[in-house]
């Protein structure tokens, strides 16, 4: 009981690395570190999440002209390039207007089973270590309905939709046997099969720079947060230091 309970206390502590040394083995696992101050990633994985992703997955706590102004974008270069949708009367999209699709929820679940997410918040909740490992970890598995499966999330249920610039990979297994004695295939590594418009690095800096503009989206404040703190803190330290001085003037006369 105490070790359920441990393993437990690791995955909410440690969430990466409980589920690479526990409960399913991931691959891949590698670290990524967001540049906040890096605008021009975050340019790049909008304009690649606007023509691979927004076709299913919606931002609908974000508006196009409040993402152009924090990105650096205009609204006529947002509106030229990024907005591909329409209103109910058939007009184009607003660049003020909020950033959903055209998909009804009907039709996504028809088509995959489930009605595609939101994604505004997926990098909060998941984090940008899971984002950029499973956007990394799609593999060919014809047993699928999609004919793709993913090391990170198992049995996925979307297509591999940046096929056209990673290409297709499949998977290398090892046997593992668990404390249990019991043995089960654990991904150790992909092997390409079909090459995509992409290198491999260079696919992984179009995933990081998707990953960057949804850690963007999840919290636009999270810069001006963190310097509104450094500065209240520097703040504080200044005020204390004349605190102090103000308090050794009074209490001088006493000591």
């Amino acid at each position: 009981m105490v070790k359920q309970w441990l393993i437990i206390l690791a995955a909410l502590v440690f969430p990466g690395a409980a589920l690479a040394a526990g409960g399913y083995p991931v691959y891949p696992d590698d670290e990524i570190k967001v540049d906040w101050d890096d605008k021009a990633a975050m340019q790049r994985g909008a304009r690649t999440y606007m023509n691979y992703c927004m076709g299913c997955h919606s931002l609908h706590y974000s508006r196009y002209n409040r993402v152009g102004a924090d990105l650096g974008i205009s609204d006529d270069m947002m509106r030229d390039n990024l907005i591909f949708t329409t209103d109910i009367n058939g007009e184009r999209t607003k660049v003020g207007a909020l950033m959903t699709n055209n998909m009804s929820a009907a039709y996504g679940e028809e088509a995959f089973g489930v009605v595609p997410p939101d994604l505004s918040l997926v990098a909060r909740s998941r984090g940008t270590h899971w984002l950029y490992n499973f956007l990394r970890g799609f593999y060919v598995d014809e047993e699928r309905p999609f004919g793709v499966n993913n090391g990170v999330f198992s049995n996925v249920g979307m297509p591999h939709v940046l096929v056209e610039l990673q290409g297709l990979q499949k998977a290398n297994y090892e046997t593992v046997t668990d404390s249990a004695g019991n043995e089960s295939q654990k991904i150790v590594g992909f092997e390409q099969v079909k090459a995509g418009s992409m290198t491999a690095d260079e696919y992984d800096r179009a995933i990081y720079d998707l990953v960057a503009f949804l850690d963007y989206v999840a919290e636009p404040y999270k810069q001006t947060r963190k310097n509104v703190g450094t500065g209240v803190i520097i703040f504080l330290l200044c005020f204390l230091v004349l605190a102090y001085a103000l308090k050794r003037e009074y209490w001088k006369d006493v000591h």
